[in-house]
């Protein structure tokens, strides 16, 4: 077992193109962009309140359509990234500065993705309970377009890493807990790591693909249905799911480990 996840460690293999539509595309379009605003306010390109560029220029600098950025710089309004004056546009919020403080050592061995699971063991079943009290339209839509991402690979037998982790970030942000989505934010680079090798373990003549696509619906469900309880509980089985599925039942022992 370790042998196998070390190598898929050290040599992640890239996933095959494959055609998308026009609506996922966009989506992905949305979180290149979202990604690459957050990367210049959190590098300090774009100050704590200083004023960003307008949405006509950032589409031109970006390459993409003014929608596009639209919809990316809503993302960043609803974390609380960036704020609007009415008249005199938007502007980097003072609290960037601190989230650009967050930061975690990255992923050097087995037992580092491990301990990546039992920290999102600690928030993510939490950021589900209040995303599923919490949740409105606009937060609904962004967890569903995820899993319509997450439904096509599922159908072509592939497991795309980008699609599962925007699905977690999309359940965090209906949080409305910038705490939680800075967390998520920090651990991107890590949890891809353990998705990428979880995704691996996926393939084989077993239906895993359908039921980790399943798992994610059931998650969708009842945050969208406002299912607190059932939400928390089902990110928590998925989450441990996950980690036995990639470890084989067989998590190392952490008490020895610095």
């Amino acid at each position: 077992m370790t042998d196998r996840l070390a190598e898929g460690l050290s040599k992640q293999a890239r996933p095959a193109a494959q055609g998308k539509p026009d609506r996922v595309r966009s989506v992905k379009l949305v979180d290149r962009v979202f990604d690459q605003l957050l990367e210049r306010i959190r590098t300090g390109n774009y100050a704590p309140d200083s004023r960003l560029p307008g949405e006509h220029e950032l589409a031109a600098l970006l390459g993409v359509s003014r929608p596009v950025v639209r919809d990316a710089l809503s993302r960043l309004r609803d974390q609380g990234m960036i704020y609007s004056r009415q008249g005199a546009g938007t502007f980097v919020s003072a609290q960037a500065s601190n989230t650009a403080q967050l930061a975690y050592s990255p992923v050097k061995s087995i037992a580092d993705i491990q301990r990546c699971y039992e920290f999102r063991l600690t928030i993510e079943p939490a950021a589900a309970f209040f995303a599923a009290q919490r949740r409105d339209k606009a937060a609904i839509d962004k967890i569903a377009e995820a899993l319509a991402e997450l439904r096509e690979a599922t159908s072509h037998q592939l497991h795309r890493v980008e699609a599962d982790f925007n699905f977690h970030r999309a359940v965090t942000q209906a949080a409305n807990n910038h705490f939680y989505t800075a967390s998520m934010e920090a651990l991107k680079a890590h949890i891809a790591v353990g998705m990428h090798l979880h995704g691996l373990s996926l393939m084989g003549a077993r239906p895993g693909l359908q039921q980790v696509y399943e798992e994610h619906q059931e998650i969708f469900q009842a945050v969208s249905e406002g299912r607190a309880e059932d939400a928390r509980d089902l990110m928590r089985k998925h989450l441990e799911g996950s980690r036995d599925r990639l470890f084989e039942g067989r998590v190392l022992d952490l008490s020895l480990k610095p």
